[in-house]
């Protein structure tokens, strides 16, 4: 299989060098504009669909479309003939995965945690957590994919088979984990995120191909948007801490337990997947996505049943949310790895 991701990747320039700075700095932004200016964020928030807040999903928009303009469909066949990619990331997500977040949170909040955590707030922030661990990323992905030089192509083919599992998947598990029969899957939510995020910015990007014609265009076009994807993803963390900075004030420490199974959680999946795609000897263009796809989460989703099933100000939803918090600085930390283990692994073939 050809390198699909066909652009040729220069060294990161200076502002991405310090990504992770700029992430801070829009963390500690967050929460001040959120202090200050209550009735903005009021409004940012109040702009919702289906629990999808549309200015995220705007940014998210941004983030994603620079990587769907290096996607060639007529390389999608060719995916077949890198089939392991695919299965580490099938096996970790759907096999793996929802389990051992469930094991984590039993682990840490009625046993290690028992001492401060009242047993029924206990129950709530282990249900957050199942619901996180069952939803496998899917836009954010792209996003570290495009960081850690992915191959566009094969990321889409991953995030698209890990969504059609999740829509006849994800609530057997959750019901089965939770002990609740009845799980409300919210289409609404699932089928707007996968519209927003992966069909939309997929049909721009074909389009964007299409209008430039040859790849000398794409690649040039590709090179001057590639800003788009670090500045969607400052704006976006920036908004989503200005979002809970009163939650994140209020119950700091509540917030550090919680942080604690899901950063366990993160390392260990992501390790498990890396180092099965070495083991395997999956080119690191694909070798990288694979392990990103089972380390974030879709966190939409996640955060729109734990308020179905639990409530708004339930000690669930507060754990999905937490997850949105950790999850970028998290993510950051695992492609600054995956970037300096590239030689590490075959290249492509």
């Amino acid at each position: 299989m050809t390198d699909t991701a066909a652009p040729a990747h220069e060294p990161m320039g200076r502002f991405e060098r310090l990504l992770t700075l700029w992430v801070a700095l829009a963390m500690v932004a967050g929460i001040v504009i959120g202090l200050l200016a209550p009735g903005l964020v009021q409004a940012i928030a109040a702009a919702e669909v289906a629990s999808i807040n549309l200015v995220v999903a705007v940014l998210i928009w941004a983030m994603v479309y620079p990587m769907m303009v290096g996607v060639d469909f007529g390389a999608v066949a060719g995916v077949a003939r890198q089939p392991k990619g695919l299965l580490v990331t099938l096996v970790v997500n759907w096999l793996i995965k929802p389990f051992t977040m469930a094991l984590l949170a039993v682990l840490f909040f009625e046993h290690v945690f028992a001492p401060w955590i009242a047993p029924e707030d206990a129950a709530q922030y282990i249900a957050g957590l199942i619901l996180l661990g069952a939803a496998p990323c899917t836009a954010m992905v792209f996003v570290w994919s495009q960081l850690t030089r992915g191959d566009a192509t094969y990321t889409l083919v991953q995030v698209s088979v890990n969504d059609l599992i999740m829509v006849v998947a994800f609530a057997p598990i959750v019901a089965f984990l939770l002990g609740v029969t009845e799980i409300a899957v919210p289409w609404s939510t699932l089928v707007l995120a996968t519209v927003l995020y992966v069909v939309l910015p997929l049909l721009a990007g074909l389009a964007t191909r299409k209008l430039l014609g040859s790849q000398e265009a794409i690649d040039a076009f590709s090179a001057k948007i590639k800003p788009l994807s670090m500045i969607g993803l400052i704006a976006t963390v920036a908004i989503l801490f200005g979002l809970q900075g009163e939650v994140i004030l209020a119950k700091p420490l509540v917030i550090a337990l919680i942080a604690v199974p899901i950063l366990i959680q993160s390392y260990g999946i992501f390790a498990l997947a890396y180092g099965a795609a070495y083991a395997l000897k999956v080119p690191h263009r694909i070798a990288a996505p694979c392990a990103m796809i089972g380390t974030s989460n879709f966190f939409e989703l996640a955060v729109a049943v734990a308020i179905s099933l639990f409530g708004l100000n339930s000690g669930a939803a507060l754990a999905t949310v937490v997850g949105v918090l950790v999850e970028v600085p998290v993510m950051l930390s695992l492609v600054a790895f995956a970037n300096r283990t590239r030689a590490r692994f075959p290249s492509a073939q």
